[in-house]
């Protein structure tokens, strides 16, 4: 009689465990991810679709304040992932539990061999240099603030950009002599731009939270993909891109 009762009980569980398993099927996860998560956040949405049969990952990438100021207007979407904690608590409890994954410095990025001669922070302030920043709303404008602060430095760009990546595009086309950027996006670049590091940097460290949004489509997706990055392999990936330790 028991082993019928077993029996019994196991054919009752499995349609329910089948219908879970469909339901993962055919799913699209979307996740919000600051600009300077690109490239490992794309291996990553790859690694986690591979572990997930039938589910699509789609990332929008740009300035933490800009995503924040599209979930905010109603934009769907189960993941967020900011280049800063202030950024993210704009969003109160829309986001849920944010968990820090990972810390970024700012690194001056200049053209291949560096033809306007920067050697520090304080090069930057030049007379005639060409100098392309972040917007002040963006995480990585209020880090460039920071440090500016810290050097007792007045700093007078000709571009405010609203993500990471639009700066380093601006050196790495030419337009800029410098660019504020992190130092992942630097690395990040190869060949395109070479790398100066300046002591300030330690005075604005950004913290990296990620969270699941209470109106997300697929809770338990998007905590898995939370975990994911939290993971050992996400800090392995994080890692290797040059992103240190929350």
């Amino acid at each position: 009689m028991r082993k019928v009762a077993v029996v019994a009980l196991l054919l009752a569980l499995l349609p329910t465990a089948a219908c879970g398993s469909r339901a993962a099927k055919g799913q699209t996860l979307t996740v919000f991810a600051a600009a300077s998560l690109t490239d490992t956040f794309t291996e990553l949405g790859k690694e986690f679709e591979a572990e997930h049969d039938g589910v699509t990952v789609r990332f929008s990438f740009g300035g933490s304040a800009d995503l924040v100021s599209q979930i905010q207007g109603g934009a769907p979407a189960d993941v967020l992932a900011s280049a800063d904690t202030t950024t993210m608590g704009k969003l109160g409890d829309t986001a849920e539990f944010p968990q820090d994954f990972a810390s970024n410095t700012l690194e001056i990025a200049v053209p291949p061999g560096n033809p306007a001669g920067i050697s520090d922070l304080a090069d930057l302030a030049k007379p005639g240099l060409k100098l392309v920043v972040c917007a002040a709303e963006v995480p990585c404008g209020a880090a460039t603030q920071q440090v500016a602060t810290a050097a007792h430095l007045s700093l007078e760009p000709v571009s405010e950009e609203q993500s990471v990546t639009d700066v380093l595009g601006k050196v790495e086309s030419g337009e800029a002599d410098a660019g504020l950027v992190y130092v992942t996006d630097v690395k990040g670049a190869g060949d395109k731009v070479e790398g100066v590091p300046f002591e300030e940097s330690t005075s604005a460290v950004n913290t990296y939270p990620i969270a699941t949004l209470a109106d997300a489509k697929h809770q338990l997706l998007a905590k898995e993909f939370v975990d994911f990055v939290l993971g050992g392999r996400g800090q392995q990936v994080l890692a290797a891109a040059g992103f240190a330790k929350p």
